[in-house]
């Protein structure tokens, strides 16, 4: 991954111009787990969708491998992300309507493979997260951590080579943080992808390879 001068600014209701990115650059590898930190507010999530194309950057390049994604068509850009990208929202962004086993599986459907081989390794992936017992019931009867499980194990079931973790502990407890945090870190080891998380969490930041901080629009390296 590499990142060259990206720069991000909306306009407030009020008019005022707002630069969020002023120029951000920084590389990653495959293999390796980047935690971001900085102040709420600060762009960490305005810089994960930029990174994976859910924005557009005003200025700059994003190489995702040898993918360009600042300049990819909307096809294109669809197509990598379905295949390559895996994201973690702090919100879960969980279908409500739908079992844990069908969340994780939807990912593969829309990918094409057929619905049994997806509820298959949908239900194998929820099993190596101690959710084995939870496969058929609504996200919404689950606990705050239990949905954050299967908000990771929807992110990581298509082998995505690239992961951006958006405050994925959000409130949760110690013991709920370290097994989310070490879960990505291992995958990104394991599976030689790169996983970006952005956190405030300083004991997330802690499991990962490099942490970099985000403030006044710049990245800087902790």
């Amino acid at each position: 991954m590499l990142i060259s001068d990206l720069r991000k600014s909306f306009v407030s209701p009020a008019g005022e111009r707002l630069d969020v990115l002023r120029g951000v650059s920084f590389s990653a590898r495959p293999g390796e787990a980047l935690a971001i930190i900085g102040a709420s507010g600060a762009g960490k999530t305005t810089l994960l969708n930029l990174l994976g194309g859910l924005e557009t950057p005003d200025h700059g390049n994003i190489f995702l491998g040898e993918f360009a994604v600042d300049s990819a068509t909307p096809s294109a850009l669809a197509g990598f992300r379905r295949t390559h990208v895996g994201f973690l929202f702090q919100f879960h962004h969980l279908l409500p309507d739908l079992s844990a086993v069908e969340n994780v599986a939807l990912p593969l459907a829309i990918a094409r493979t057929s619905w049994r081989e997806a509820m298959d390794r949908a239900t194998k992936s929820l099993e190596t997260l101690a959710l084995g017992d939870r496969l058929k019931h609504a996200v919404g009867r689950l606990s705050g951590g239990e949905q954050q499980r299967v908000a990771v194990s929807r992110a990581l079931i298509t082998n995505p080579s690239f992961v951006f973790a958006d405050e994925p502990t959000g409130n949760l407890d110690a013991s709920f943080t370290a097994e989310i945090g070490k879960t990505l870190v291992n995958y990104a080891r394991n599976r030689a992808a790169t996983v970006i998380i952005a956190t405030h969490n300083e004991n997330l930041a802690q499991l990962c390879d490099r942490t970099m901080v985000l403030t006044g629009g710049i990245l800087c390296e902790a």
